[in-house]
């Protein structure tokens, strides 16, 4: 018995010690884990940061590239230095500003890196570079510096900046670190995902000085960068740059769509900028200059600026009337009855009254609009027709944001009953007399150019249009190109409804409100003009508006430009989008003295520094009279930037 006992304890020492050196077989054979945790001390892991997508224009001309630089990071726990003088001797910055940069890589974290230097040249890096064996804690980091050779769409471009601290903690999944690059605006940041690429991992051996020995396990988990997608635009960069040159000196925007695709060809913002400005070291300074600015140079006023669309807004006016069977093409209105004044005789019908700008025409058109439900109750017959009307004007892409590629589109305002109930704090409380400036773009319309441009669009489509966009493809045309910018949104008005309207924007342009120097030969322009009070200025520099397309027939182009103080919509503007259609259409400019004129004029508003710019073409009186809306209305719409206008004229 004892003897058995024996042999099992004998036996169960022998099964124990067998169960332990099959453990330490697998620790020390098999399994790499302790070997792997041993070697953190001895293996530096090196993020590579891709290339980031170039940008390109509809003609393949290259507008945005990548110029390699060099980021020197810093780890505040392992810096080491003996002479702070001269290693900021070396570095080109002052002790006040080492102070600065090491005091905020601490709070950061003091064994985590953080951006030291940015961008600095192959140049200044050849410089230090053999100084830096001496300079524990500092570390350079290959990167790129975003070059733009176009100097032109500065603001729908955007820029590309070190990510801010809530940038870094607003992350849903974490992918940036602190002192990395993004998209900021604009195109660069709507498609950022997109450019960015996908950033690699290398693992590299060093000994205790921290002297790298070459790939760890010969690379075996290394993964490599992957350069981001190079975005294909829609826009003409030749056209956009003169565009640009039209607008200097002046104030305002320009917007020019291809209609049949929707294709953005021309997205102006004035007064603009270099944007390589924002793509240097000097960043900082050069983004606090842009602020200052009084005239607000960062702002991208094609999505971004809200106006009153005056009279051009006339055109919906005409269209959803006769949808609703309110209007007929042959209808004749006098200015009798009307409120409004004008600078043309009565007895236009609609051809007429959209080729003169006929203010009282498009009061007795709404009014009519706005009671043909048949209500007998005067306020519920209100809020019926303009429930009626917001609907089918919504139809056009007013009122909400249109869906642009941009990060920072506006939506304007069109007004609901809703709107109006809460403006004069109750139901039923308002009526047709206190929204008829509504029938010539004034009250409480707000908009901005690309809807006007858009509306263009859609009127040279008769019926139709395709959302904005800039997008043209991803490597090459027509590649991952979202469904929306590729259907067709209706906006439920009959074809037959268009012809009248376009006649009558044709005549505008041929011998109506239009300067006849905007009708250059060839182009065969349509188009309807706006003039916009300024009330900054005490009503002094109205704003001119244009909207059009081109040719008549089987249009090619639809341009909306805004000329803030520049007066009256059938001059300074109308001769900006004659002369873009001109050069889209024919590829050169043949109205050369109409060039000229245009590049001559300056419309800069008058400022509390300077005095008031003198006028390089002179407006016409205003040609109407806005309506005194309650001022609850004008102070909860009017717009709180620098481009708050108020609407009159043609």
């Amino acid at each position: 018995m004892l003897e058995n006992r024996k042999w099992v304890i004998i036996g169960v020492f022998c099964l124990l010690g067998l169960v332990y050196l099959a453990r330490l077989f697998y620790l020390q054979i098999l399994d790499d884990t302790y070997s792997l945790g041993a070697s953190k001390n001895s293996i530096k892991r090196v993020v590579e940061i891709p290339y980031r997508g170039q940008i390109y224009d509809r003609n393949n001309q290259l507008m945005v590239y990548n110029t390699p630089v060099y980021d020197l990071y810093v780890t505040p726990k392992q810096v080491r230095i003996a002479d702070t003088a001269s290693f900021c001797r070396l570095m080109a910055i002052t002790p006040s500003e080492f102070d600065s940069i090491m005091g905020l890589a601490k709070n950061f974290s003091s064994v985590k890196p953080s951006l030291f230097l940015r961008q600095l040249s192959k140049e200044d890096f050849a410089r230090i570079q053999d100084a830096l064996v001496d300079y524990h804690g500092f570390e350079p980091v290959i990167s790129s510096m975003r070059t733009y050779p176009a100097n032109t769409l500065a603001n729908a471009l955007g820029y590309v900046s070190e990510i801010t601290r809530n940038q870094l903690e607003e992350q849903d999944l974490v992918y940036y670190r602190q002192g990395d690059y993004v998209g900021q605006n604009g195109l660069e940041k709507y498609y950022e995902e997109q450019l960015r690429g996908k950033r690699g991992v290398k693992f590299m051996m060093q000994n205790v000085r921290g002297i790298n020995k070459g790939s760890w396990k010969n690379g075996d988990y290394d993964t490599l960068a992957v350069s981001g997608k190079n975005l294909i635009t829609t826009i003409d960069v030749e056209l956009q740059k003169y565009a640009d040159s039209l607008m200097q000196n002046k104030v305002g925007a320009v917007l020019a769509i291809e209609p049949s695709t929707g294709e953005i060809l021309v997205s102006a913002s004035a007064p603009t900028y270099d944007p390589n400005m924002l793509s240097s070291r000097s960043f900082s300074k050069s983004y606090r200059s842009l602020l200052r600015n009084p005239y607000k140079p960062l702002i991208n006023r094609p999505v971004m600026a809200s106006y009153r669309p005056g009279s051009t807004f006339k055109l919906i006016q005409a269209l959803v009337a006769q949808q609703q069977g309110s209007l007929s093409p042959h209808m004749v209105y006098g200015h009798a009855g009307s409120p409004m004044r004008c600078h043309c005789r009565g007895g236009n019908d609609l051809r007429g009254a959209v080729q003169y700008s006929c203010n009282p025409y498009f009061y007795q058109v709404f009014r009519k609009f706005m009671y043909f439900n048949g209500e007998q109750n005067t306020f519920k017959a209100s809020a019926i027709g303009l429930r009626e009307w917001h609907d089918m004007a919504e139809k056009f892409g007013m009122g909400d944001r249109l869906g642009v590629d941009l990060p920072s589109e506006r939506r304007g305002n069109l007004p609901t009953p809703e709107y109006y109930n809460k403006a004069y704090r109750g139901e039923f409380r308002w009526k047709f007399s206190n929204v008829y400036s509504l029938s010539i773009g004034e009250g409480e319309l707000l908009i901005t150019p690309l809807k006007l441009a858009n509306l263009a669009a859609t009127i040279a489509n008769r019926g139709w249009y395709i959302t904005p966009h800039f997008l043209k493809g991803f490597g090459k045309v027509g590649a991952e190109i979202p469904s929306e910018y590729t259907q067709h949104n209706e906006t439920g008005i009959e074809y037959k409804y268009y012809l009248p309207v376009i006649d009558g924007m044709r005549a505008a342009v041929v011998h109506g409100t239009v300067d006849q120097r905007a009708n250059i030969p060839g182009i065969d322009l349509c188009g309807k003009t706006g003039t916009a009070q300024n009330a900054k200025f005490g009503h002094k520099f109205d704003h001119s508006i244009f909207i059009g397309f081109a040719p008549m027939n089987n249009p090619k182009i639809a341009v909306a430009v805004f000329v803030e103080n520049a007066g009256w919509g059938g001059e300074a503007a109308a001769f900006v989008a004659s002369l873009v259609a001109e050069r889209y259409l024919k590829g050169k400019t043949e109205a050369l003295s109409l060039d000229k004129r245009v590049k001559a004029s300056s419309f800069y508003p008058p400022s509390y520094s300077a005095p008031a710019p003198k006028r390089s073409m002179p407006a016409p009186k205003d040609s109407s009279h806005k309506p005194q809306a309650p001022k609850s209305l004008i102070t909860d719409t009017r717009p709180k930037s620098a481009t708050s206008v108020a609407v009159s004229g043609n």
